[in-house]
């Protein structure tokens, strides 16, 4: 049983912000002064399922590192926008491009930024340490901090209420 308060048999695709949620909020830098990304495996192993089940999933990211972009493209996910600082329009052209209406997207936030785009989905999440404003408008806030399993947490309670969790060989392989 969901502990989301939506009917999640409307989703069809989910769209992600990186720093704080699919990575955690600090960020060691590298000597050279890049900002180096820790990712969950787990959340990495729920997006690559959601994809091969038909679900569509986007990357939509102020940052804009090669790395983010191999991390994601590994898992199968083809809609990366990088240098996303301001997300609406990114998420609204990708709705348009995929003729998804705003009952049927998630979109997972943790901070200022994400808010707009949070506002104009149907399921908006937040990660256990999420802004406090982000917090205030979330449909749902993940038990899990960022970085550490939000993605994972999402996605596998959009599948089980769909019965697709564990439902044939994709689950056990990647």
């Amino acid at each position: 049983m969901s502990s989301i308060n939506y009917d999640l048999s409307k989703i069809k695709a989910v769209a992600f912000d990186v720093d704080g949620v699919l990575s955690p909020s600090t960020i060691p830098l590298h000597p050279s002064g890049e900002p180096m990304r820790m990712v969950n495996i787990k959340d990495g192993y729920a997006i690559q399922l959601a994809i091969k089940y038909g679900y569509k999933i986007a990357i939509i990211t102020g940052a804009d590192t090669n790395a983010l972009k191999v991390r994601f493209e590994g898992l199968g996910v083809k809609d990366i926008f990088l240098k996303s600082a301001v997300k609406l329009p990114v998420l609204e052209s990708w709705m348009r491009t995929n003729l998804l209406s705003a009952d049927e997207v998630a979109f997972v936030g943790d901070d200022i930024p994400d808010i707009e785009a949070m506002k104009a989905v149907g399921l908006s999440v937040a990660p256990a340490d999420a802004a406090i404003d982000v917090k205030e408008i979330a449909n749902y806030i993940s038990p899990v901090i960022g970085g550490y399993g939000v993605g994972r947490d999402v996605l596998e309670q959009i599948m089980r209420a769909q019965k697709r969790w564990l439902s044939d060989k994709h689950a056990f392989g990647w």
